[in-house]
């Protein structure tokens, strides 16, 4: 069988590659007939070459080049989604509604239309002007960027279309998309509009590109590249922290989602308050589309006492007594699997689940796990790995005072949920529990479960490490990601002809700059 074919330099054309793999329907648990090709690294450096070259003539472009870009892709986005939902559904098993066709690809559409009208905007770029010195500068593009997709949001976080992709070409920057292998059919079709919304917007040859698959050795090779000018990567913490060194040796910015476990901590006065509703909140959140979010409860704190204990036992139930949802793929359940036995290895105990096994398809059961404060301070590393699906561990501390213990001990996540009564009776511990919370998150809630990652130029998905490699960053949230794919470039006494548009006195534009320390869309006054 023929393999599908990589996008290259502007066109479609056969892998060198001899290998091929094939993707998976996690329901049936059969590959799906399409072949597609491991890259060799002759074509790897090929299309690194055509980036490099694509880069360079975009380089004095204006923004308004690639918003176009970006919302004709859009476009055809829109009208290809029956095509596009079909086969992710068929890839991931995620479900058509009200996942794929009503959330996920018009939030995907919506990042691409918001990032459209940032670049255009401009004011992420900060130029910054002092008129006196006559020193100017302001962010630019950084050059090509390779993007790793994960497995877990075939639209939203796909290589050639999700947020790292539109946040890297609003920012001016050429794409090489390494698809990911759970769902290849859905990036290659992703990536036929791309490029057909290239052609249509006049990209040169190279601006999109994908590639679906290398070895671990050609990937480490690819972000060290002296071509790339940077790296997003969202998937396994294993490989990201591989690519992280190798990019970090040479001094190459990589911008990494790796593990969380989001941490859920229920103060005493709130569980006394509504248990039940708190054990309703947290098992359809864990549970929720088998639990494979970035952003899924797998950590989950409480004081002892009986309310506690009633309100886990109501959890466990929950957990036992909801439909077991079918997962990504078979690495999914070793990795799911793996993780429960880590757990369970260092203290924890099952209260529901902990097999493989009791759904369609590909899946594990719904798992609930708990172990005392005191066994969690006993092996704080072990008991924080990352059991990513349908599980969640609970830890019971014997006071206040082990329960800020434990939170001392966390590691970086991308969010933390602090639940409180309403009748101020947490209120006091509530202070101490988020001084100890807040910096070990990116993003910190208040009585609600974190598993929805609204596209807000208010948002932040990021975090200390592991959640991210760098905690003053996020994926989502616009302009603030474009900022990731920039660098800050510098004119010192440059002659006004040779100036950049938006550096120049005149601000035709409107953009906001900041110019001798004070922000304004104003023109430089001329003295």
């Amino acid at each position: 069988m023929a393999a599908q074919r990589v996008l290259i330099g502007g066109e479609w054309r056969d892998s060198q590659g001899t290998k091929t793999f094939t993707a998976f329907d996690p329901k049936t648990k059969t590959a799906i007939a399409d072949a597609y090709p491991v890259s060799p690294w002759s074509e790897i450096e090929t299309a690194l070459q055509h980036a490099a070259a694509a880069s360079r003539a975009v380089r004095n472009w204006p923004a308004e080049r690639f918003a176009a870009f970006l919302e004709e892709y859009a476009t055809r986005i829109e009208a290809r989604a029956v095509d596009l939902i079909a086969i992710a559904h068929q890839e991931t098993a995620l479900p058509v509604t009200p996942r794929l066709k009503d959330a996920e690809l018009p939030r995907t559409i919506n990042q691409l239309r918001q990032a459209a009208h940032w670049a255009r905007e401009g004011s992420w770029a900060t130029a910054t002007i002092d008129s006196a010195a006559n020193i100017r500068s302001q962010l630019e593009p950084i050059g090509p960027v390779a993007v790793f997709g994960p497995n877990n949001f075939p639209f939203a976080f796909n290589s050639i279309a999700g947020g790292d992709f539109a946040a890297a070409v609003a920012a001016g920057n050429p794409v090489l998309a390494k698809g990911h292998s759970s769902h290849p059919g859905t990036t290659r079709l992703l990536a036929e509009e791309a490029q057909l919304a290239a052609q249509k917007t006049g990209m040169p040859a190279g601006f999109v590109q994908l590639i679906y698959r290398t070895s671990h050795a050609d990937g480490t090779k690819l972000v060290v590249h002296p071509a790339l000018g940077a790296i997003g990567y969202t998937g396994s913490r294993s490989a990201g922290t591989q690519l992280k060194t190798a990019a970090d040796a040479v001094g190459k910015p990589i911008y990494l989602e790796l593990s969380s476990i989001n941490p859920v901590v229920f103060l005493p006065g709130v569980v006394t308050q509504k248990a039940a509703e708190l054990a309703e909140q947290f098992a359809g959140s864990c549970l929720m589309g088998a639990g494979q979010f970035c952003t899924n409860p797998g950590l989950v704190l409480a004081v002892a006492g009986s309310a506690t204990d009633a309100m886990i036992t109501d959890i466990a139930q929950r957990f036992t007594a909801a439909p077991v949802g079918t997962l990504l793929g078979e690495g999914v359940l070793q990795h799911l699997s793996a993780g429960v036995q880590t757990l369970v290895k260092h203290g924890a105990k099952v209260l529901s689940g902990g097999h493989p096994g009791g759904g369609m398809g590909v899946c594990h059961q719904n798992t609930l796990l708990s172990v005392t404060g005191k066994d969690f301070l006993a092996a704080p590393e072990a008991l924080q790995t990352e059991a990513f699906g349908n599980a969640s561990l609970v830890v019971i501390a014997a006071d206040a005072d082990e329960l800020l213990a434990v939170l001392d001990h966390l590691e970086g996540n991308l969010t933390g949920c602090i639940y409180s009564a309403t009748d101020g009776s947490d209120d006091a511990l509530y202070d101490r529990v988020a001084a100890a919370l807040r910096p070990k998150v990116g993003r910190l809630l208040n009585d609600k479960m974190p598993t929805g990652v609204a596209v807000s130029t208010a948002m932040n998905h990021g975090g200390p490490f592991p959640a991210t490699g760098h905690p003053g960053f996020t994926a989502v949230g616009l302009p603030a990601a474009i900022k990731r794919f920039a660098r800050l470039a510098c004119y010192d006494g440059v002659h006004p002809g040779r100036l950049p548009a938006t550096l120049q006195d005149k601000n035709p534009t409107g953009t906001l700059r900041l110019v001798d320390g004070k922000w304004t869309t104003a023109d430089v006054a001329t003295k």
